[in-house]
């Protein structure tokens, strides 16, 4: 019984390390993970410039072996940390984690698996709780709110727009010839889309005066499509935010974690976390 309660303890007081912010452990493991992550994506950005790697190969693998075995070492404690263990694995955090970890022993392994690395900056969304930006957590929802009720909106605009591309793209590969680059109906549409977006390689060129003509026409068009979608959105959004905030909108919440499911974003005066029902 006794030493139940001294892993408990232990445990738990890992746990207020790991997962909590408002300790002063707390804190300091947070940033030092946030400064570790910021340089390990650093390094998988020096490592890919050739020139660096050449000169520097030996220093940047030992400093993301060290990256990577404190990684290790976190994950390992966030699991053992926690009642259920499970309900972090397959989190969303759970799995960047993880896959943020073994690219470096998967190296050796596999060649390239490396590259992987990048997915570490995922692991910079943790600033939210880090820094305690969750009330700005209210207004991310206002945005989804605007984009899903935007959906079907954009959606036929999206439809409209591909079956213009296909139009306008049909139409050049008949007036332009092979040199001009429209060699397909596919290739032409690809120019009409890329013209239509305004992004413009120069890959391929119109190059006679009507296929030029066609082609202003479809660059004033993108410019007015650009503009349709961030106006749909925008009016879906005003829409709720003229909405009337009730009492029961202004929800307060801190950066406490489940000790069962490591579960975030609890309300101040919660003593059950709304996930699994366990006591906080």
């Amino acid at each position: 019984m006794k030493e139940h309660k001294i892993h408990s303890g232990w445990r738990h007081r890992l746990h207020e390390i790991i997962y909590e912010a408002d300790t002063p452990m707390g804190k300091f493991f947070d940033i030092t993970l946030f400064v570790l992550i910021i340089l390990s994506v650093v390094l998988v950005m020096l490592e890919s410039v050739k020139e660096i790697d050449i000169g520097y190969h030996n220093i940047l693998l030992g400093l993301e072996w060290v990256v990577t075995i404190f990684f290790t070492l976190e994950y390992i404690a966030r699991i053992i940390s926690i009642k259920k263990p499970l309900k972090y694995v397959f989190s969303f955090y759970g799995i960047i984690d993880f896959i943020s970890t073994v690219p470096l022993y998967l190296s050796y392994i596999f060649a390239g698996s490396q590259v992987l690395l990048a997915v570490r900056a995922f692991r910079l969304l943790r600033i939210f709780r880090i820094l305690k930006l969750v009330k700005f957590l209210g207004e991310a929802s206002q945005l989804g709110a605007a984009l899903r009720a935007s959906r079907a909106k954009i959606a036929v605009f999206i439809y409209v727009v591909l079956i213009l591309s296909v139009i306008m793209g049909t139409l050049m590969y008949w007036i332009e010839s092979d040199e001009a680059g429209f060699t397909s109906i596919p290739r032409s549409i690809y120019w009409t889309i890329v013209t239509l977006t305004t992004v413009g390689y120069g890959d391929i060129a119109p190059q006679t005066n009507l296929g030029q003509f066609i082609a202003t026409i479809i660059m004033v068009l993108g410019y007015g499509i650009i503009a349709v979608p961030t106006g749909i959105v925008t009016v879906e959004f005003s829409k709720n935010g003229k909405r009337k905030p009730v009492a029961n909108d202004v929800i307060h919440t801190n950066t406490q974690a489940c000790p069962s499911c490591a579960c975030e974003g609890h309300r101040d005066n919660a003593k059950h976390c709304y996930s699994c029902g366990d006591l906080l």
